[in-house]
Parts: C-alpha cells; structure tokens; sequence
C-alpha cells in the first residue's frame, strides 16, 4: 500500500474532434508543426492525442489497496452508476463533463495515497487535468507531482526506462509479458484502434479494454512495488 493511503491505477481512452470541426487557424498551426508531407497527413488522424484536439471517452479507475475495487466511466445517456461494467468493474454512464467531475469527487473524497499509471505523467495525467480545465471543473488532485519521486504518482513507464536514462522504450504489452502479467491487449483491441472502435459504435468493447489495461496496469505494479520502486523513488 502506498504511503498514508490507497493506491489507484488510473488509465484512459481519447478520440479526435472530426478535422473539419477545428477552425482554419488551428489547422494551419497543426499543420505548420509537421515536419514532413507523411506527418501533416496523419495530422487529422491523431487529434485524440493532444486535449486540445480530443475528448475523454473512457476513464478506469482501479483501487488495489482496497480488495481491487474498480470502476470504468463511459461516455454516453447520463444513466449514473451501475453493476454491469466488464471484468467485474462498476460503471458510470454520462456525458464527460459528468464522468470528470464523478472521477475527481471519487479521488477527492477518499484518502488516496498513490496513483499508478503506465505513460501517465505525460499523458493520462495532463490530458485528465487540462480537459477538466477546458469543460470548466475543478481537479481535486495534482496527477502529475514532484517529478523525481514515484510517492503521489508513480508511472510505471519511467520507473521501467529508469526515468529516461534507459534509452529503449517499451510498451505496456511488452513489459506484461516479460513480467508474466496477462496483457489487456490479448483481444484485438490497442489504443491504435480505438477511434475506429469508436467510430463503429463499439464503446462497450473500448471500456472493457481500458478495464484490462488498468487491471494489468495493477498487477505489473505488484510486481515492481518491492522491487525498483523504492529503490528508485526520491524520496525514499
């Protein structure tokens, strides 16, 4: 358990806004980044990575301290908490100024001592808080923190790449399969196909992914929690 608290993984899902939805100022700027023909063409194709150009379509939540209790929030009919999210998860159905301000009332309301992610502290962390920022609700919890200590968040992809100073970066799938963890990509799905998944109308199938990868996510950092964690972390 983490220090004066519960442990929480935390992961989400994101899609663009439609290209031409985006004025001709923005696009041109966007555009104007690229650095060659290949990469203004995948420009409209990769808006969801930026909380500028996307949206939040799926937040998993997973706290491992307290019998692996989860939840997966969907975007959709504003129907509130229910018992039939996958994996044995709960869910909550709302637009996603609903599920942030569900979220963050959830992280705000209990003591929680440590958020895990893998790649969160430079995307699931700052996409959460500036989308917040942009529907106009209030985070309750710095997701990003002090850089060099793994205490409030601990991302578990710095503490594989040992905070950059490994050169190789490997994915999620890669490390749960060398540390014999089952990985949340066995079933077709990867965060390469979720604006088609979601394009197609197959959102339940992307909430069940993102209810894996924060289940995987836990069970990768039970494998690191004794071991690099400590030893590695600032502050210990």
């Amino acid at each position: 358990m983490a220090r004066g608290g519960d442990t929480y993984v935390v992961d989400i899902e994101t899609v663009g806004v439609p290209w031409d939805s985006i004025d001709d100022k923005t696009r041109e700027y966007l555009q104007g980044r690229a650095q060659s023909d290949g990469e203004r063409e995948a420009v409209p194709h990769r808006l969801g990575l930026s909380p500028g150009t996307g949206r939040i379509i799926v937040i998993g939540m997973l706290n491992i301290s307290n019998e692996r209790a989860g939840g997966v929030f969907v975007e959709g009919k504003s129907r509130g908490w229910t018992e039939d999210g996958p994996v044995g998860f709960r869910r909550f159905d709302g637009d996603e100024r609903e599920m942030l301000e569900e979220f963050w009332r959830m992280l705000g309301s209990g003591k929680v001592g440590r958020i895990v992610t893998f790649n969160g502290r430079q995307f699931d962390g700052p996409y959460l808080m500036i989308r917040s920022a942009l529907l106009g609700v209030k985070p309750t919890l710095n997701l990003v923190g002090y850089r060099y200590s793994f205490d409030t968040h601990c991302d578990l992809a710095e503490v594989l790449n040992f905070r950059g100073a490994l050169r190789a970066n490997f994915n999620l799938d890669y490390w749960c399969r060398r540390f014999g963890v089952t990985s949340p990509k066995e079933e077709g799905l990867d965060g390469s196909r979720v604006q088609e998944f979601y394009e197609d109308g197959r959102i339940d199938e992307i909430a069940a992914y993102c209810a894996r990868d924060v289940v995987a996510t836990g069970a990768l950092y039970e494998k690191l929690e004794d071991t690099l964690v400590p030893i590695l972390d600032a502050r210990s």
